[in-house]
């Protein structure tokens, strides 16, 4: 079927200088309230699902107002994982969440930050673009933001354009954003702009009632700067009264049936259900003038119901350096929830901080665990209680996964414990070390600048053919999304391979050392990549799958893992 959105060539100019195209396309704008940390991009990923399961292309866009051109210099305390794009983007973890939810690969240009955007205004002022015009916040500085949202459109041929905006409303830094999306929705036109704000609803239990003040302020201040509402989404503890939805509909002048309740959901898989059971879907729909052209939520909803009767439990480790704030390994998580419903047993997260183990200040942190994760990271604290956490694993034979950091620091402590090779470490953490056997890569010497410098997106990995990494993807290729500055040293490569621990992956040509396997152990995989990244409920990530099947035959038994190959063992 055609897309909605206008041709390429339909085009006019505001300024001369600034595109906005001209068609069909609609457009979807989610905003929040009150407090961050609401879920609006659960909401914006929920309402995504919804329309697509309806048979429209929708492409989410995550405006982000901070100054940073992206989320890479960004310590994971600041704002999460940084979920590294196929195209090597470093954006904002909510893009993580559309990617999940849509079951799409996303760009990096569908995440606009305040930085981009200031930046090419900047150069193009530089440049001489603006002809001697006096160059200001609008109509500049709003046309490309209005520039990048419809250029976004059209490349990806969007019939609906999702575009949340992050903050919240009356943050200073996302007003320009707000009013070229007001000014998006004047030239558009109602009819072709839906506009969901998500708001808390509290309830003080003392009383026992839900306070929908702090909603009506909210919407007060987004009706201020030009915008009205068409829905209303309360984040609550429990579904909404049929009384508070009467008065948030009255108060904040929307229709009743655009009031939907966002009360606590078991998973956030949850929450596309809960909005389609209150009628949003068919809401938007009318609102918009669109038809459902189909209905295919059933595969949701089978993926859902799997996730609710899981029976039997596993514990897995996450050894990290950030646990103190959970979304800095979102998409671990989200990758365990995805094996959950894979393996029909629940998978428990044993939260292991790394500097604790090396300090010691927990006694046996490993004790009882199923299985072992060390995710990625950068810098040299916690990296001890990381190598002894791999140092656990092999010699108790603990079901075992070790991601772009896990996979480097896995192999200094072979190196170290396996080969007697005495101060192997990596030159990132001890420049140096007597054996360098992690090292910087060779285009990485003589780099100064931080942001997007890395070895960045989706590459080829060969794996070897019958190795248990081939069996999990069941291929001998596969493009996996990297984020790292060190890599295995290839002088110690041979001597490694002799011991036992053999490279099943390497990039295409054959310099990169991307997978290991250890001989003799029931699970011990390591990746330079980050295999979480392109989890989807309907496809978990192979090498997590492996890591919970080996975690559940290791607490029930040989069979009890439900496949039809044994868990990778590395013959």
């Amino acid at each position: 079927m055609a897309p909605l959105c206008a041709p390429a060539s339909s085009i006019i100019y505001n300024d001369g200088h600034c595109p906005i195209p001209v068609g069909k396309m609609k457009y979807i704008i989610v905003t929040g309230g009150v407090l961050s940390g609401l879920g609006k991009g659960i909401s914006a990923s929920s309402i995504g699902r919804l329309l697509a399961c309806r048979g429209y292309k929708v492409v989410p866009i995550k405006i982000d107002p901070y100054l940073n051109c992206d989320a890479g210099t960004m310590s994971p305390y600041q704002h999460g994982e940084v979920f590294v794009l196929d195209d090597g983007a470093e954006a904002d973890l909510d893009l993580g969440n559309y990617e999940r939810f849509l079951d799409i690969s996303v760009q990096g240009d569908n995440n606009i930050t305040s930085g981009k955007v200031l930046r090419e205004v900047i150069t193009k002022e530089r440049r001489g673009d603006y002809l001697g015009k006096t160059v200001q916040f609008i109509p500049h500085v709003t046309h490309e933001i209005r520039r990048r949202i419809d250029q976004v459109g059209q490349a990806q041929e969007a019939e609906i354009l999702l575009i949340e905006v992050g903050g919240t409303v009356g943050d200073i830094e996302s007003m320009w954003f707000l009013e070229a999306l007001r000014q998006l929705r004047q030239e558009k036109g109602a009819q072709d702009v839906v506009v969901c704000h998500t708001t808390l609803v509290p309830m003080l239990h003392v009383v026992g009632e839900q306070k929908t003040k702090p909603t009506q302020h909210s919407v007060k201040e987004l009706r201020s700067i030009g915008i009205n509402p068409d829905v209303i989404i309360g984040r609550c503890e429990v579904p909404l009264t049929e009384e508070t939805r009467r008065k948030i509909a009255a108060f904040c002048d929307v229709p009743e049936r655009g009031v939907i309740s966002a009360h606590d959901a078991p998973t956030i898989y949850h929450v596309p259900r809960i909005f389609e059971e209150q009628g949003l879907t068919d809401f938007i729909l009318n609102r918009l003038g669109l038809s459902t052209r189909e209905n295919s939520l059933l595969l949701w909803n089978t993926f859902v119901d799997r996730l609710s009767n899981v029976q039997g439990e596993v514990e897995v480790a996450i050894v990290g350096k950030y646990t103190e704030l959970r979304d800095s390994y979102m998409s671990h998580i989200e990758a365990l929830h995805h094996c959950e419903a894979a393996t029909g047993r629940h998978v428990k997260v044993r939260w292991i901080e790394s500097e604790q183990v090396e300090q010691g200040v927990v006694k046996e942190p490993f004790l009882g665990v199923d299985a072992i994760v060390i995710p990625g990271g950068f810098g040299w604290r916690g990296i001890e209680g990381k190598i002894q956490a791999a140092k656990y694993a092999r010699e108790n034979k603990v079901p075992f996964l070790g991601i772009c950091l896990g996979f480097q620091v896995s192999t200094i402590e072979f190196c170290r414990n396996a080969l007697s090779l005495e101060g192997a470490n990596s030159t990132e953490f001890d420049a140096r070390a007597p054996h360098p056997v992690i090292d910087i890569l060779p285009e990485q010497q003589g780099v100064e600048e931080k942001g997007a410098t890395m070895r960045l997106g989706a590459h080829r990995v060969l794996i070897t053919p019958g190795s248990a990494t081939a069996r999990l993807y069941g291929a001998d290729e596969v493009f996996e999304r990297h984020r790292h500055r060190y890599e295995v040293n290839p002088k110690y490569i041979p001597r490694i391979e002799e011991a036992g621990l053999r490279f099943t992956g390497r990039s295409e040509d054959g310099r990169r050392m991307e997978v290991f396997e250890l001989a003799g152990h029931p699970f011990m995989v390591g990746c330079q990549f980050h295999p979480e990244l392109k989890s989807r409920p309907s496809a978990p990530a192979p090498l997590y799958l492996g890591l919970v099947r080996a975690a559940i035959e290791r607490r029930f038994g040989p069979k009890a893992s439900g496949q039809g190959a044994p868990a990778a063992v590395v013959r």
